[in-house]
C-alpha cells in the first residue's frame, strides 16, 4: 500500500534551509496496521503530510497503492487524496454548526455522490462507529470520544484505501482512547490499511508494524 524510498524534505533556502526527513525508507503492506512512533519534532508530522498527499517530498519516491505519486501535478493529488486517504484527526476538525450526519456526508458532497446515497451511508457509519441515533447531535452536543468517532466515520465515507490518523487519542482520556483503539482494530480485521501517528508507547504497541523515527530518521522498524 506504502511504500517510500530515500524520502527528503527540506523546508526553506540557503541559510534558513531546514531539513526535517534525511532519506526515510520503509514500507507498509496493503492491510497492515502499522504506527509512525516519536517525539516532537521528529518528522513524524512532515512525514504525515507527505502520505496525505498534502506535502510533495524535496526527494525520493513515494508509491501508493503500486503508484508513484510525489510528481504528480495538486489537481490530481486531490482527486487521489480525496478519494483514497481518509483522514482522522486529534482535534477533530469537525464544522460546529453541521450535525454528526452532515460532517459525514460532506466528503461525499465533493464527490457528487446523490444526497439520498450520502445519508444511507453516513447513517450507516455512525451505526459503524456506535453511534446511532446521534445523527442530529452537532459536535458541541457530543462528548470527545463521540466526536472522534464522528471523525472516524467521516474518515471513511468516501471509502479510502489507507486511513491516516494523527495522534487520534490526544485528546481523550484513558478509557475512551481504548475505545477508539478498538474501533480501529476492528477497521482493520474488515481489511483496511491504517497508519497511527502517535508519540505514546502504548499506543504504538497495539499496532502490527512500528515505525519510530529520531531526528527524520527512521530509529526502528519492526513488524510483528
Amino acid at each position: 500500500m506504502i511504500r517510500i524510498e530515500n524520502l527528503i524534505k527540506i523546508y526553506g533556502e540557503g541559510d534558513n534551509a531546514y531539513q526535517a526527513l534525511h532519506g526515510v525508507t520503509f514500507h507498509v503492506p496493503s492491510g497492515r496496521f502499522a504506527s509512525i512512533m516519536g517525539p516532537s519534532g521528529c518528522g513524524k508530522s512532515t512525514l504525515l503530510n507527505v502520505l496525505g498527499l498534502m506535502d510533495r517530498p524535496t526527494g525520493g519516491a513515494y508509491h501508493l497503492d503500486g503508484d508513484r505519486v510525489e510528481s504528480l501535478d495538486d489537481s490530481a493529488l486531490t482527486v487521489l487524496r480525496r478519494r483514497h486517504v481518509g483522514f482522522v484527526f486529534q482535534s477533530f476538525n469537525l464544522l460546529p454548526r453541521l450535525s454528526a450526519l452532515q460532517n459525514i456526508c460532506l466528503p461525499m458532497s465533493y464527490e457528487g455522490v446523490p444526497k439520498e446515497v450520502r445519508e444511507s451511508r453516513g447513517r450507516s457509519l455512525l451505526k459503524r462507529v456506535g453511534l446511532k441515533g446521534k445523527e442530529n447531535n452537532t459536535p458541541l452536543e457530543l462528548s470527545g470520544g463521540e466526536r472522534q468517532r464522528v471523525g472516524i466515520a467521516r474518515s471513511l465515507a468516501n471509502r479510502p484505501k489507507l486511513l491516516l490518523a494523527d495522534e487520534p487519542t490526544g485528546n481523550l482520556d484513558t478509557r475512551t482512547a481504548k475505545e477508539v483503539m478498538e474501533l480501529f482494530k476492528s477497521l482493520h480485521a474488515d481489511g483496511m490499511t491504517i497508519l497511527v501517528v502517535t508519540h505514546d508507547p502504548g499506543i504504538a504497541e497495539k499496532t502490527e508494524q512500528i515505525i519510530q523515527i529520531r531526528d527524520g530518521l527512521i530509529e526502528r522498524d519492526e513488524t510483528r
